[in-house]
């Protein structure tokens, strides 16, 4: 197994959603966005899906919309949370985002909303899942992108700074949708395919949008974040900074979510493949109504000449 860098507690990840379950119905705006996306793009998939899980699956709402597909038999409701979980409908299995229990070639589909964002070794999960779905299974997961919360980062970096000499990190350094893409391929994903949507949100106030993502369970859970509380100081600067900054003239603030779409398949003969170089029946001049040039022969009307001098 590879070495990776640990950026996220997975350990805190488990104790915020387990915090946060009790209400997370009062703060899943986030999710059920996610989860009615995704349910759109499962039904343009001409193909069912018999066995799927939902990693992730924070109280279910992904789940339980995965069900009324047609087609489907069994939804496995994963996540690192059994609070969480015991709000999911049955299964369900208690996961440990980085070494998934689904045997090889067992799984139609796996969806996931908002999760896997914070595993540590993204590459080796992809793997994971990768493995566990069978020829032509499929991939399809929301995750935060690089944009997300932005606003929020760049008051805590310059309320810090100005305050107590330096920042600790507080919002997560999220992924862009080129480096998914490549993560994708890497992991041995067919027809990869990545997608962007970028989601604002307005709140009363910066504290107004903490809460929110205190019920989400998504406060930070980075391994270098800060072990003692954030000073009151620091606190009410930080807000004053995003109010500055960001506020708009009829008093909200507003908060950035970037949502990349993955979507990837488990290889299969099936599956359509780039042709082989050489092997088209057809040329390009034809194509397009023109005449085709010879390597080395000057297209007529046109000249080169050296750059001239300054």
């Amino acid at each position: 197994m590879t070495s990776h860098t640990h950026l996220f507690d997975l350990r805190a990840l488990a104790q915020r959603r387990d915090r946060a379950a009790p209400g997370m119905a009062a703060h899943d705006f986030l999710l059920q966005r996610v989860a009615e996306d995704l349910l759109v793009r499962l039904g343009a998939v001409n193909r069912r899906f018999s066995t799927v899980v939902d990693l992730g699956a924070h109280h279910g709402v992904l789940a339980r919309g995965v069900r009324q597909l047609p087609g489907v038999s069994l939804v496995i409701s994963a996540d690192c949370s059994w609070r969480m979980l015991s709000l999911c409908p049955p299964p369900r299995v208690l996961v440990d985002l980085e070494a998934l229990p689904f045997a090889d070639a067992s799984l139609d589909l796996v969806v996931s909303g908002l999760t896997l964002h914070l595993v540590n070794d993204l590459p080796g999960t992809l793997v994971q899942i990768r493995r566990a779905l069978k020829p032509d299974g499929l991939l399809l997961a929301a995750v935060l992108g690089g944009q997300t919360l932005s606003e929020l980062r760049e008051a805590f970096l310059l309320a810090e700074s100005e305050l107590e000499g330096g920042a600790s990190p507080r919002v997560a350094p999220f992924a862009d949708v080129r480096d998914y893409g490549g993560l994708l391929q890497r992991a041995g994903f067919a027809l990869p395919v990545t997608d962007t949507d970028v989601v604002t949100v307005t709140y009363s106030s910066p504290l107004a949008l903490m809460q929110d993502l205190r019920g989400m369970g998504a406060t930070n859970v980075l391994t270098a974040r800060r072990r003692v509380p954030l000073r009151r100081s620091t606190l009410m600067r930080a807000c004053e900074i995003y109010v500055e900054r960001h506020g708009r003239p009829d008093g909200r603030i507003p908060a950035t979510f970037e949502i990349i779409t993955l979507t990837g398949w488990a290889p299969h003969e099936s599956q359509q493949k780039p042709l082989p170089p050489g092997s088209a029946r057809a040329r390009l001049a034809d194509a397009l109504g023109t005449r085709e040039i010879p390597a080395g022969e000057k297209a007529p009307g046109l000249s080169r000449s050296a750059p001239k001098g300054k």
